[in-house]
C-alpha cells in the first residue's frame, strides 16, 4: 500500500548530495580541505590521511567525529576549515524550489555539517526563505548521525513530532534511526559515497533517485500530479 503523507506537517532534509545533487562534486572541494587538515594534523602523507579520513567517516558517522575521539581535535576547528570552500558549483533550482514549495508545513534541515555552511548552501540553491530551521552538528553536541542522540537533539532543537515528521537521507544508513522514531523515510538513492551502507529496505518507506522529480510525483497537494 502506498505510504499516506496526510499527517506529515514536518518535511526534514538532509543538506550534502540531497538538497543538490551529488554529480556537483561540492564534496570533493570538502574532502580535499578534510585531507589536508589530517595531513598537517598528523603529519602524514596523502594517502594515509585519506585512509583516516575515510576510516573515521565510516566507524564513526563523520570524519570529525573520528578526529575528536581519537585526536582531540577541536571541532570548531575543523568545522570552519573543510567548509571554507566556494559554492559556485551549485546554482538556484527552479523545479527543485518549486517543489519544496508546495510541501505543507515547515520545511527543516538536519546536516552533520554547520549552520553557517548549510545556511549557505541552501542560499546558493535558492530555497533559504522556504526553510524554518537547522539542526546542526553544533546542535547536537558534535554528535553526528547515525547516532540515536544525534536525532533525539534534533527532535528537541527542532520541536518536531516525529510521527508527523518525514526525513529525506542520501545515507540509508541514516534512516533506519529516523524510522524507529516514528519518522516517515525517504532514501535519496542518488549515487552519494556509501549512500548504499546499512541499506535496510523496511526502514525506507520511498526510495527514490531523484529528489525533484520525486516532490512532482507526489499527489496533490504535495505534487502536480
Amino acid at each position: 500500500m502506498p505510504v499516506s503523507l496526510d499527517h506529515i506537517d514536518c518535511w526534514i532534509f538532509d543538506l550534502d548530495n540531497t538538497l543538490y545533487s551529488p554529480s556537483a562534486k561540492l564534496f570533493d572541494l570538502i574532502d580535499e580541505r578534510m585531507g589536508a587538515f589530517i595531513m598537517r594534523l598528523l603529519d602524514c602523507d596523502a594517502v594515509e590521511a585519506r585512509r583516516v579520513q575515510k576510516l573515521y567517516f565510516h566507524d564513526h558517522g563523520t570524519t570529525m567525529a573520528g578526529l575528536m575521539r581519537h585526536h582531540g581535535v577541536d571541532p570548531e576547528d575543523f568545522l570552519v576549515d573543510v567548509h571554507d570552500i566556494a559554492l559556485d558549483r551549485i546554482a538556484p533550482d527552479d523545479r527543485l524550489r518549486a517543489g519544496l514549495a508546495r510541501l505543507p508545513g515547515r520545511k527543516l534541515v538536519f546536516t552533520n555539517a554547520d549552520a553557517d555552511y548549510a545556511a549557505r548552501v541552501l542560499e546558493a540553491r535558492g530555497v533559504a526563505d522556504l526553510f524554518g530551521g537547522i539542526c546542526d552538528i553544533r546542535a547536537t553536541a558534535y554528535t553526528p548521525k547515525p547516532d540515536p542522540a544525534a536525532y533525539a537533539a534534533m527532535i528537541t532543537h527542532l520541536g518536531i513530532d516525529p510521527a508527523r515528521s518525514l526525513f529525506v537521507e542520501d545515507m540509508a544508513r541514516n534512516l533506519t534511526p529516523a524510522k524507529a522514531l516514528g519518522m516517515t523515510t525517504v532514501w535519496l538513492d542518488n549515487g552519494s559515497e556509501s549512500g548504499h551502507r546499512d541499506h535496510l529496505p523496511d526502514q525506507v518507506d520511498f526510495h527514490v533517485s531523484d529528489l525533484a522529480d520525486w516532490l512532482d510525483s507526489l499527489p496533490a497537494p504535495w505534487g502536480i500530479s
